[in-house]
């Protein structure tokens, strides 16, 4: 649940941090023993021996070689209004989000930053309507010819963008294009032999110090310390994840501002925090460098970023999954079904195939497999390593290129038919599935049986089993015969719900 609200609710802050590592000095040991059976105990002990760490007089140098090109960025924008009931009063908020729920730790935040000006509240009975707002944020000069790196949503909706100097100086900026899957966007300036910083060529580290530079509160010009706590964070703000965690200071205005390393590098551009109270409670994000690195190169030379296209829906493999395929490990993505006329379904990929590498690279789970192919060239042709049937295959495919703007059609309900008699069978209720769509309809699980704990729910619609269609309860009955003859203790189930089907590893053995 927590994860869920998090991705639904990117705080856009207009981030700027930079993530710093505490050095640990001498030699540390897995434990610390006295005496002479010390000593002879340590001589056998898997010692662990940590490197020197260098001895940091301060950042003031680094700082003052890089805030030359960090800038902030002043936005003037109209959005439709929305208007949130808190405590008597209206509030609009300063940038557009979702909706999110009462108890949601960013909603006081955003209820406490909300532009709340007589000029935008809402009209009569609380209706929202059209207004123009200002809003800070923090950007980055990349090139000495005037090219600026900062968010995607500081600057949508821009009417106009002006970016502010360190000395005070100004410049309207021209958006040269944005991305909204990764919330980036370049601005361009005029100017030569413009102040500009690099990004790092090899990626950080957990643990590695990082520091933040921005414009929090537009109060500018603002350092920030900290480490990098986290990598390959995924708060489901952004459709492809991989964000660093880090615990610098970040604030509503840092967003779009960089975390350097300690060598002046660019590591990522600070992006969102996660705060239950709406301060900054030491959880930051930052896309990260190599990230930042390809999607700006599309945008400054295309205005726009095109991606490849696979055609599966997927998940993550949980063990119980593994278990009921022979598959040895849990990792990979299990594909739920190909799209239709999809370059996957078209080169022979099929429901129930589990994606182990893209090009000869591991595949840990869906959300890598989405950013794996993201990061493909259009028509280009990926070979993808697939667990199928208990054994290892490869098929070559040939990408197409993602249409941002698709979006599923819903379907038509069916009205319901009369059911036969049920069947129970591993403590679910099935009967055949009435709407003509085919499967078996759950009809009720049993308290405390193995699929209530997988979240099988009344409702639900069971399509196959070990990856062989099932409409009827002798059809079920005889696949988990099948999976028993195979010596698995698990077996592999296709369900749908609300029209989108899933697969989960239900025990048949307890």
């Amino acid at each position: 649940m927590r994860s869920s609200l998090l991705s639904r609710t990117r705080r856009w802050l207009g981030a700027s941090t930079l993530a710093l590592l505490v050095g640990v000095g001498g030699v540390s040991t897995a434990f610390v023993l006295t005496g002479q059976v010390a000593n002879a105990q340590m001589q056998n002990a898997a010692q662990i021996v940590v490197p020197q760490a260098s001895v940091q007089q301060g950042f003031a140098d680094l700082v003052d070689a890089v805030k030359p090109a960090v800038v902030s960025i002043r936005v003037e924008a109209q959005a439709p209004g929305r208007t949130v009931q808190r405590g008597g009063r209206d509030f609009n908020f300063e940038f557009n989000f979702p909706d999110l729920p009462e108890d949601h730790p960013f909603r006081d935040f955003f209820d406490q930053f909300g532009n709340n000006s007589p000029g935008n509240r809402g009209g009569q009975g609380g209706e929202p309507r059209p207004r123009q707002y200002m809003a800070a944020g923090s950007g980055f000069i990349i090139s000495e010819d005037g090219y600026v790196v900062t968010n995607n949503h500081v600057v949508e909706d821009a009417t106009k963008v002006t970016v502010v100097f360190e000395d005070g100086s100004e410049q309207v900026a021209d958006i040269v294009g944005t991305d909204e899957r990764t919330d980036l966007a370049v601005l361009k300036i005029e100017g030569s032999d413009l102040p500009f910083v690099t990004f790092e060529g090899e990626p950080s580290r957990v643990g590695d110090w990082v520091v933040a530079v921005g414009n929090p509160f537009g109060l500018g010009g603002t350092v920030t310390v900290g480490v990098i706590s986290g990598s390959g964070r995924n708060i489901g703000g952004s459709s492809y994840g991989d964000f660093l965690q880090i615990d610098a200071a970040v604030n509503t205005g840092n967003s779009g501002g960089p975390a350097f390393n300690t060598n002046g590098e660019v590591v990522g551009v600070n992006t969102a925090i996660y705060s239950p109270n709406g301060g900054n409670v030491g959880i930051a994000f930052a896309i990260p460098a190599r990230t930042v690195k390809q999607i700006i190169g599309q945008l400054i030379e295309d205005g726009s970023v095109t991606r490849g296209y696979l055609g599966v829906s997927i998940q993550d493999v949980s063990k119980d999954i593994a278990d009921g395929v022979g598959l040895p490990n849990a990792r990979g993505a299990i594909v739920r079904e190909p799209t239709e006329d999809g370059p996957a379904g078209e080169a022979g990929v099929k429901s129930g195939d589990i994606i182990l590498k893209v090009d000869g690279d591991q595949i840990d789970d869906a959300l890598d497999l989405s950013r794996t192919i993201a990061s493909k060239a259009p028509n280009s042709t990926v070979e993808l390593t697939l667990w199928r049937d208990g054994a290892e295959t490869t098929i070559s495919v040939q990408l197409t290129q993602l249409d941002e703007t698709a979006q599923a059609t819903p379907q038509s309900p069916t009205p319901p038919q009369t059911l036969p008699e049920a069947t129970t069978s591993l403590g679910l209720t099935l009967v055949p599935n009435g709407d003509g769509s085919g499967g078996l309809l759950v009809q009720d699980v049993e308290d405390g049986s193995a699929a209530a704990q997988r979240g099988i729910a009344t409702g639900d619609v069971v399509l196959e089993v070990d990856n062989k269609p099932v409409q009827t309860a002798g059809d079920f009955e005889q696949a988990i015969a099948g999976v028993e003859s195979k010596g698995l203790n698990t077996a592999l189930v296709r369900v749908a719900r609300d029209g989108e089907a899933r697969f989960i590893g239900l025990p048949i053995t307890e």
